[in-house]
């Protein structure tokens, strides 16, 4: 079990920290809104209204163990930067922040924050990706220029080895997975000898040129 501090209870931090709490981590949740604080409390192991701008309440808390703290509180800038600032001048080692922009995000680049979640970004690019194709279920950016994808079995693979797609050759992508719906099963690495079938779902990595070619084959 680990412990997770949740500075900021709008949609985004309300639930990544139920969802947290339902995986069986510890979870203390802190708003200076207490509406938030109220929805929240029953689903979470402790509910706090604070106001993590202020740096005297969040000494008060004593959360310099944590093992992170997630900030995202997103409407204002100034909020986020000095929720960040008290936190790491408390001493917790791990931060997360969400970023409402690309200055935004900067800025907690330029402070050290070690992972910043940007999800309007995230979901409107998703978003975007599933409309260009609908075959894709799932992408998720892994580099700049490259990607993972959760793809359905192109109609033109259906029966064909990984070995006669030759995806690597062909497409430079790698297979990290197939999830085989019929029956259920997930096969990691999977062998060149197998057979894909229309109900299979194909975990690939590769570049953005890479998977836009697969995309369209």
């Amino acid at each position: 079990m680990k412990q997770f501090l949740i500075v900021g209870l709008g949609n985004f931090g309300y639930y990544l920290a139920t969802h947290l709490y339902n995986k069986g981590h510890y979870i203390l949740a802190i708003d200076k809104n207490p509406d938030l604080v109220q929805d929240i409390k029953d689903n979470v192991s402790q509910a706090i209204v604070a106001d993590a701008t202020n740096a005297k309440t969040i000494e008060s808390l004593g959360v310099n163990d944590v093992d992170t703290a997630v900030v995202s509180i997103g409407s204002i800038l100034s909020n986020s930067i000095l929720a960040v600032l008290n936190l790491q001048e408390v001493g917790v080692k791990y931060i997360v922040a969400k970023a409402i922009n690309d200055p935004h995000k900067r800025i907690l680049e330029k402070l050290g924050v070690q992972e910043i979640s940007f999800p309007e970004k995230d979901n409107a690019i998703l978003m975007a990706e599933k409309l260009h194709n609908p075959n894709l279920i799932d992408y998720l950016p892994f580099m700049e220029g490259y990607g993972i994808i959760e793809l359905t079995v192109p109609n033109s693979f259906i029966g064909q080895s990984l070995r006669q797609i030759n995806l690597t050759n062909r497409y430079g992508v790698q297979i990290v997975a197939i999830r085989e719906m019929v029956p259920e099963k997930m096969h990691f690495i999977p062998k060149a000898d197998f057979v894909l079938k229309n109900s299979d779902i194909l975990i690939l990595f590769g570049s953005d040129q890479g998977l836009e070619k697969l995309r369209n084959c």
